[in-house]
């Protein structure tokens, strides 16, 4: 089992930052992907992007490249989305998630695991 708590959101003006945080635990946890998803109203949940719990490496959607960052805070198990150059496209709500697989999962069904979300509203 995997736990993820979201924290972080918020309203920003377009241009702005806001970090967000996931909290995560479980035993399952060295062994997963954990990604960063996000849904606009009306549209489908899509990939931000994600990083293996036992490493560095990270894989971001083309549109968030050079923009958002994910970090990992080892101590405290806490991940880590850094939003930068937000604009309003970017308002959605934001889901961490935990995959039992190889790689880095950019598909919402093969994550097994979900935070309950947090709004980020962008104003322009």
């Amino acid at each position: 089992q995997v736990q993820l708590v979201e924290s972080g959101g918020g309203l920003v003006q377009a241009g702005g930052s806001l970090r967000l945080s996931c909290a995560a635990s479980g035993r399952a946890l060295a062994l997963a992907a954990v990604g960063w998803f996000r849904q606009a109203p009306g549209k489908e949940r899509e990939f931000v992007g994600g990083i293996r719990w036992s490493s560095t490496n990270t894989y971001y959607t083309d549109s968030v490249k050079g923009r958002f960052t994910i970090s990992r805070d080892n101590t405290n198990s806490v991940l880590y989305l850094q939003l930068n150059s937000l604009q309003p496209e970017d308002t959605a709500v934001y889901y961490c998630a935990a995959a039992a697989m190889l790689g880095i999962p950019t598909t919402p069904r093969n994550y097994n695991y979900w935070g309950q979300g947090t709004q980020v509203t962008v104003s322009s």
